[in-house]
C-alpha cells in the first residue's frame, strides 16, 4: 500500500534522492523547502506522485500555514532540511548570528514540523527519520553543535512516540558528493583528502544515504528506535 511521505529539504542533494527512493517504491511524497523553482523542478523530474510545498520550516507562522496542505495522515517524515553558516566575521554579533542561524536551520526546521504533525503520524507503523551529520560527533563549531542537539532531541522524541508504535531515528552521513553543502570547496583535492580519512577510501553518494533512510522507514526496522545510523564509510573512526 502506498504511504504518505514528507521529505523536508527535498529539492536537491540527499533530500532529492530520498524523495526519489520513496517515489520509485510507489509512495506519495511531499517535498518541502524554501525555493519554489527548485522544488518545482525536482517534482517534475520525480513524477506525478511527488508534490512540492514551499515553506520556511524555521518560521512557525509558515509551518502553521503549511499544515493545511500536508497529508492528514503521515506514514514517514524525513527531516532533511538544513544548512550551515558560511561567513566567519569576527566579533560577538557575528558569532551570535552564526550560532543562532545554524540552530534555527538545523534544529528548529526539524522540531517545528515534527511537533506540528505528531498527531498525524500513523500509529503502529509511523516513522520519523532525521538527518544529522558526522560533524555532531567530530566537532565543527556551531554546525556540529546544532546537529548534536538533534541527537538529544531524537532520544526525547523516540520516548514520546514509542508508546504509539512510532519510531524515531537518525542517519548521520559523512562526506557526501552531489549536494550543495560544500559548494566549490569540494574540489578534487578536497575529495581526495576526505576519502583518505575514511576506511573505505572514498566519499559517499546521496543514494547511499537515501538507502539508509529507506531502511529505517521500512517495516523491517520496526524494532529500531532512538538510534543513530552512521553512514560515513568509517570516516568517524579516521585513519
Amino acid at each position: 500500500m502506498a504511504r504518505n511521505v514528507v521529505v523536508t529539504g527535498g529539492g536537491t542533494g540527499i533530500g532529492f534522492e530520498i524523495a526519489r527512493r520513496f517515489a520509485e517504491a510507489g509512495d506519495r511524497v511531499v517535498i518541502v523547502g524554501r525555493r519554489r523553482a527548485v522544488l518545482d523542478t525536482a517534482a517534475a523530474s520525480l513524477g506525478g506522485s511527488v508534490t512540492p510545498l514551499v515553506c520556511d520550516l524555521a518560521d512557525p507562522d509558515a509551518v502553521e500555514a503549511a499544515l493545511g496542505t500536508l497529508p492528514s495522515r503521515i506514514d514517514v517524515l524525513v527531516n532533511n532540511a538544513g544548512s550551515r553558516e558560511t561567513g566567519f566575521v569576527a566579533g560577538p554579533h557575528a558569532l551570535l548570528a552564526r550560532w543562532r542561524g545554524d540552530f534555527e536551520r538545523n534544529v528548529l526546521t526539524a522540531v517545528l514540523i515534527t511537533e506540528s504533525v505528531r498527531d498525524r503520524l500513523t500509529q503502529g507503523t509511523g516513522r520519523v527519520v532525521t538527518i544529522s551529520s558526522i560533524a555532531a560527533l567530530r566537532g565543527a563549531g556551531s554546525y556540529g553543535a546544532a546537529k548534536a542537539s538533534l541527537h538529544a532531541w531524537n532520544n526525547f522524541l523516540a520516548a514520546q512516540v514509542g508508546p504509539s508504535g512510532i519510531t524515531a531515528n537518525i542517519v548521520a552521513p559523512g562526506t557526501v558528493a552531489g549536494t550543495e553543502f560544500f559548494g566549490p570547496r569540494l574540489d578534487e583535492a578536497e575529495v581526495s583528502r576526505r576519502a583518505a580519512r575514511t576506511l573505505l577510501g572514498r566519499i559517499g553518494e546521496t543514494g547511499e544515504v537515501a538507502a539508509a533512510v529507506f531502511f529505517l522507514a521500512s517495516a523491517e526496522a520496526g524494532f529500531i528506535t532512538g538510534e543513530i545510523l552512521h553512514c560515513n564509510g568509517g570516516e568517524l573512526l579516521g585513519r
